[in-house]
């Protein structure tokens, strides 16, 4: 719901900021660019929060929240860019259905792939077959969701969740669970690595002025707006539910979650998958700084706030969280 909320006010933001800078895109682009910068990068949050000693809590809502909203941002995505290539807008139920399918589907494909990796896992007390298991339910799974039509990355957030928690507790070893989060983090750390040198090299041959990093600023403030919209809300309306004491929402979350909802590979991979044209470019111009900018503006400044939200020294140990 966040995300849907948060693609039309940044597409609304986007739509006058443009026309204030001259520039006339359609209200489609708008929605695409709302949608692209909508998710949270936890990878870009998850190093200063540990090293700032946020709750664990905190810790663990903030990348549970960023893996489903990159899902949902990639489902609205490929719908709106169905809508842009067929040239006209389905129905209300019409788009309602297909993306309900698209989620729904895929949290009932994740629940069903991840519970027969996971009972193949207890089958297994070795490290190589349990890495090999992991890998073909990221490469099968997929597959198996884009030919149902249904969302490949609410597949594998749903299925990572069994394997992650439940399948690393309960069937793997220590050894095994070692080697198995060694190699998706080196995964990781390799294809963001990737994607982030693939925007680079595109921006060599993309127009740049500092119209441009000045509409990306606003529109960074837009994104920042379209956040504490979605997220205040929410924390408010739990805090009233969770009335016991071991329950409660950890203080300051609206701020930590707003501030430290950076951007970050999601955006740029869906920016550079738009159609190509003047709009992909000056999209993909603005996408790339407003990610920039939140790295190194809020990444830079959310350890000291956490810090003078609890007052506590950097952790020394981080609990299972994965």
């Amino acid at each position: 719901g966040g995300v849907l909320i948060s693609t039309f006010v940044v597409a609304w933001l986007a739509f006058f900021i443009f026309e204030l800078f001259g520039w006339h895109i359609d209200f489609i682009y708008c929605l695409l660019f709302g949608a692209l910068i909508s998710p949270t990068d936890p990878i870009a949050a998850m190093g200063i929060l540990k090293s700032s000693g946020a709750p664990q809590p905190l810790q663990t809502t903030i990348v549970g929240e960023s893996l489903f909203n990159d899902g949902t941002a990639v489902v609205l995505f490929s719908i709106l860019l169905g809508v842009l290539s067929l040239g006209e807008m389905p129905t209300l139920g019409g788009f309602g259905l297909l993306f309900a399918k698209e989620a729904v589907g895929g949290i009932l494909l994740g629940i069903a792939l991840g519970y027969g990796v996971f009972y193949l896992l207890r089958q297994v007390d070795e490290h190589q077959p349990s890495v090999m298991l992991t890998l073909a339910l990221v490469f099968g799974g997929s597959a198996v969701a884009t030919h149902l039509h249904v969302s490949a990355p609410i597949v594998m957030a749903v299925a990572g969740l069994i394997i992650g928690n439940q399948g690393r507790k309960t069937a793997m070893t220590e050894s095994t669970r070692r080697y198995v989060d060694g190699f998706w983090e080196l995964i990781d750390e390799i294809l963001n690595a990737l994607l982030f040198a693939l925007i680079g090299l595109e921006l060599l041959i993309l127009p740049f002025g500092w119209l441009h990093v000045v509409a990306a600023f606003l529109l960074g403030g837009a994104v920042l707006l379209s956040r504490v919209l979605t997220v205040a809300p929410m924390i408010m309306a739990l805090r009233k539910l969770r009335s016991s004491a071991d329950r409660q929402i950890t203080r300051g979350t609206v701020r930590i979650l707003s501030w430290g909802g950076l951007r970050g590979g999601v955006s740029v991979a869906l920016a550079l998958s738009l159609p190509l044209g003047e709009e992909r470019d000056l999209l993909l111009n603005l996408t790339y700084i407003v990610v920039l900018v939140s790295i190194l503006l809020q990444g830079l400044t959310v350890g000291p706030l956490v810090r003078s939200l609890y007052g506590q020294e950097p952790e020394k140990e981080v609990g299972d969280a994965h």
